[in-house]
């Protein structure tokens, strides 16, 4: 579920005590059995990046190839992490409800293995 978790995050985003905390998105994946690196990060490129980046919700959006544990050698628990940073989840919910992101939620469950989605903010 890449962004069709976002109409039952609605609810979680209204204001506690007049002030709304949740400023960023935070998706940590794998990449599911069979599925090419290649081919989700041409995808990615060419499709979940420019379209996401353009919904009027979004200030920043970024996806990062995991590399490894710092300083141990392991490899990392999740192979991609997205983070989205939203302007307004409200609308980001209207948003990610278009056709458009339809297809696009598709088409990242094709590469996705049970991603996690995290709500967050920056410390400032």
């Amino acid at each position: 579920m890449h962004f069709t978790i976002f109409s039952s995050c609605a609810a979680e985003t209204e204001p506690i005590n007049g002030y709304n905390p949740m400023k960023n998105l935070i998706v940590l994946f794998k990449l599911k059995p069979g599925a090419s690196r290649e081919a989700y990060e041409a995808w990615a490129r060419s499709t979940d990046l420019p379209i996401v980046r353009a919904l009027p919700s979004v200030a920043r959006f970024d996806v990062f190839r995991l590399q490894g544990l710092y300083g141990s050698g392991a490899a990392a628990p999740f192979d991609y992490v997205e983070v989205i940073d939203v302007r307004d989840f409200g609308v980001f919910g209207t948003d990610v409800g278009s056709d458009t992101m339809k297809r696009v939620a598709g088409e990242f469950r094709n590469f996705a293995d049970n991603p996690v989605f995290i709500l967050g903010e920056a410390l400032n």
